[in-house]
C-alpha cells in the first residue's frame, strides 16, 4: 500500500490522486462486478449445451440436478459472505479483495480440470466443488467491494460510482452470453472449458490493480491508524495531509466512530441487533431486505435460465434461444447504464419504485401471454421478458448493492453489508433451485412461475414507499444523522430524510451533538493526535 508524495505534497497511489485515484478504485470495483456478472451468466449458455450434457450426463433431462449445478455457486457465495461477516473487520477491505479474487481463480482451475470419464459422477462432483469454491471467492468480494468503494467515494458521486459498479454485472453477463454463443461453434471441449476459464482474466486484473491501491480510510481510522487514514483521505481529495478540509473530514469520521462505539474496529454480532439513535437493526434490515427483494423479483430466473425459458415456455431451438438470450443481455446492459446518470438526479427511492412497477407489469404480460398455450401468444411473453430485464437493469440491478453500503453506519457497515450479501445469495440459491421445477409444474408453458413473480413485485411497492429513506447526495455521516433525527423526534425515517437539509461537515458535527450522537472530547483528542502525526510527513515506503 505504498504511496509517493507529488510536487505539491499530496500523497499519490499508482502515481495519481484526487479524481484519477477515485477512477482507479472504480476500475477495480467495476472489474470485480464484471467478473460477478460474467460468472452469473456463464452457466446459462453452457448448462443445456450438448457438449456439456454429454460430458456431465447427470444434468441431462433432470431439472432438479440442473438447478443444483447452477445454484451451488450461490451456496459458495453465501459461504464467502459468511466469512466476511465473521472476519471482514479483522482483514480490512484490501486483503479481503485479494483473498476473494485468488479463491475464484482456484475454483476456476478445479472446474476446467474436470475430466469426463464416461462412467460415475466423479467429474460432475469435481465441477460442482470448483463452482462452489468460485462462489466463495465471489461472495467475499461482493460483500467487500461496495463497502470499499462507498468508503472511498465523495457524497456527490458515490451513488453514480457504485451504480457503475453494479451496472457492470449486466455487461459481464452480456460478455458471458456471447462468449457462450461463440463457443458453441468450437471443438467439443472448448464449448464449456473456455467460457469457464475466461473468468481468470477479470480476477487477475483485480489482483494487479489492488497491489498499489490504498486501504479504506474509514477502516484505518476505526483501527486507530490515524496517520495512514489521513494520508489516504488526502490522496482521495488531491490535497496535502495538513489541509484543513482533510483534518475536518478526519474529525467527522472519528465523530461517527466514537458515537457508534466502534473504537478498535471490531463489531460483535449482537451490535447488529441494537437500535437507539444509531438504529443498527433497522438499517441492517433495510439493506438485507433490498437484496432479498432483488432475488424474489425473478431476476435470476430470467438471467440464469433465459435460453431454457425460451425453449420450454416459447418452444424455440437451442441455438435461437442462445441468440435471443444474447440480444436480451444487450438490452439488459444498455438499460443498466441509465442508472449511472439517474441515481443521483432521481434518487434511490424513486428508482426502486419505478423498477418495481415495471417489473410487476412485465411479469403480468409474460404469464398472461403464456396462458393460451399458442406459439403466437407466446411471442407476447418474449416481449415481457425483454421489458422485465430492461426495468431490472435500470433499477433493481445496481441499487441493492449501493443501498446497504451507504445506509449502514461505520460500526456495523462491514458486517451489515456482508449480512445483506448473505441474504442475496440465500434467496439466489432458493430462486435458482426452484425455477426449473416451477417451470415444469405450474401450468402449460410454466405460466404460473411468472404469476408468482408478478405478485411478489406488487408486494414490494408499499415496503419501499413507507420504509426506505432517500440517501442521494448525503455523506455517509449525514445518513447517520437522518436516523438519529427520526429516533429523537419520533417520526418516520422517510420523513426525517425529507425534512433534513443538506449539511456541511461542520453542521453534521453540530447535529450529531444535538441528537446525542457525538463524543466531542474524544474526537478532539484524536484530531490533535492526527495533527501531530501529519506534521512530519511519513516515508513513502
Amino acid at each position: 500500500m505504498g504511496h509517493v508524495d507529488d510536487a505539491n505534497g499530496a500523497p499519490t497511489y499508482w502515481g495519481t490522486s484526487g479524481k484519477r485515484l477515485q477512477n482507479l478504485i472504480t476500475a477495480v470495483a467495476t472489474t470485480d462486478f464484471l467478473l460477478f456478472g460474467y460468472d452469473q451468466g456463464v452457466m446459462s449458455g453452457i448448462i443445456s449445451a450438448p457438449a456439456f450434457t454429454s460430458d456431465f450426463p447427470e444434468v441431462n433431462g433432470d431439472s432438479t440436478y440442473e438447478g443444483f449445478v447452477v445454484s451451488i455457486y450461490a451456496v459458495g457465495c453465501f459461504l464467502g459472505a459468511c466469512f466476511i461477516l465473521s472476519f471482514g473487520d479483522h482483514l480490512g477491505r484490501r486483503k479481503s479483495i485479494f483473498l476473494g479474487a485468488s479463491i475464484m481463480i482456484i475454483g476456476v482451475i478445479i472446474q476446467v480440470c474436470s475430466q469426463p470419464t464416461g462412467a460415475g459422477g466423479g467429474p460432475t462432483a469435481q465441477f460442482i466443488i470448483g463452482r462452489c469454491i468460485t462462489g466463495i471467492g465471489n461472495g467475499i468480494n461482493t460483500s467487500t467491494v461496495p463497502t470499499y468503494q462507498a468508503e472511498c467515494s465523495h457524497s456527490h458521486n458515490r451513488g453514480k460510482l457504485i451504480c457503475i459498479e453494479g451496472g457492470n454485472v449486466a455487461i459481464g453477463t452480456l460478455i458471458a452470453y456471447w462468449i457462450d454463443y461463440g463457443c458453441t461453434y468450437g471443438p467439443h471441449a472448448f464449448v464449456w472449458r473456455f467460457p469457464i476459464a475466461f473468468q481468470c482474466v477479470f480476477a487477475l486484473i483485480v489482483i494487479c490493480l489492488m497491489t498499489q491501491l490504498p486501504e479504506s480510510p474509514r477502516w484505518l481510522l476505526s483501527k486507530d491508524r490515524n496517520e495512514e487514514a489521513a494520508t489516504v483521505l488526502a490522496a482521495l481529495n488531491g490535497e496535502r495531509r495538513d489541509d484543513p478540509a482533510v483534518q475536518t473530514q478526519v474529525a467527522v469520521i472519528v465523530d461517527a466512530i466514537r458515537a457508534s462505539g466502534h473504537e478498535g474496529g471490531v463489531t460483535s454480532m449482537r451490535d447488529l441487533f441494537t437500535n437507539g439513535p444509531t438504529q443498527h437493526l433497522r438499517r441492517l434490515l433495510l439493506g438485507a431486505s433490498s437484496q432479498m427483494m432483488q432475488q424474489l423479483s425473478g431476476c435470476n430466473a430470467v438471467i440464469y435460465y433465459f435460453p431454457i425459458l425460451f425453449q420450454t415456455s416459447i418452444g424455440t431451438s437451442h441455438n435461437l434461444a442462445l441468440l435471443l438470450g444474447g440480444v436480451n443481455m444487450v438490452v439488459y446492459s444498455i438499460f443498466a447504464t441509465t442508472s449511472w446518470f439517474a441515481v443521483e438526479r432521481i434518487g434511490r427511492r424513486k428508482l426502486y419504485l419505478i423498477g418495481t412497477v415495471g417489473q410487476c407489469l412485465s411479469m403480468v404480460l409474460t404469464f398472461g401471454a403464456l396462458i393460451p398455450g399458442t406459439e403466437e401468444a407466446a411471442k407476447g411473453a418474449a416481449v415481457g421478458l425483454f421489458t422485465y430485464i430492461a426495468f431490472f437493469g435500470a433499477t433493481w440491478l445496481p441499487l441493492p448493492w449501493l443501498y446497504p453500503a451507504e445506509i449502514n453506519p461505520l460500526k456495523t457497515r462491514a458486517k451489515a453489508n456482508a449480512t445483506s450479501t448473505v441474504s442475496n445469495w440465500l434467496w439466489n440459491f432458493f430462486i435458482v433451485m426452484i425455477t426449473p421445477v416451477l417451470l415444469s409444474n405450474t401450468g402449460e408453458s410454466g405460466w404460473g412461475t411468472y404469476l408468482f413473480f408478478a405478485i411478489l413485485n406488487a408486494i414490494f411497492f408499499p415496503i419501499i414507499y413507507f420504509l426506505y429513506p432517500e440517501t442521494a447526495g448525503r455523506t455517509l455521516e449525514e445518513i447517520d444523522i437522518i436516523f438519529a433525527k427520526g429516533y429523537s423526534e419520533k417520526i418516520s425515517y422517510v420523513k426525517a430524510a425529507q425534512e433534513l437539509p443538506r449539511l456541511t461537515e461542520a453542521e453534521v458535527r453540530e447535529k450529531a451533538r444535538e441528537y446525542g450522537y457525538s463524543d466531542e472530547e474524544a474526537t478532539v483528542d484524536t484530531l490533535e493526535k492526527v495533527e501531530v502525526e501529519v506534521s512530519t510527513p511519513p516515508s513513502s515506503d
